[in-house]
């Protein structure tokens, strides 16, 4: 049995409770490896596509529409 293994067996002995909040500290500690430029890049294409609707290039669309358009793309 590997180390993973073994600390899966023994997390599958916690309280319910217990399981569901190292799984929450798990899943918390993978956001922190995060791209440190994501924010910048999303900046920039925000902005890109800005300049992309200024220039008539790309249309807006309502947020009722793409809300609408989201949940269908769910189904």
């Amino acid at each position: 049995m590997n180390a993973l293994q073994d600390i899966e067996t023994q997390a599958m002995h916690l309280e319910p409770a217990d399981r569901a909040l190292l799984a929450d500290h798990l899943i918390a500690s993978l956001d922190n490896e995060r791209d440190e430029n994501v924010e910048e890049l999303w900046a920039r294409e925000a902005e890109a596509r800005y300049e992309a609707y200024k220039r008539g290039e790309m249309k807006s669309v309502s947020a009722e529409d793409a809300m609408e358009q989201a949940f269908k793309n769910l189904k």
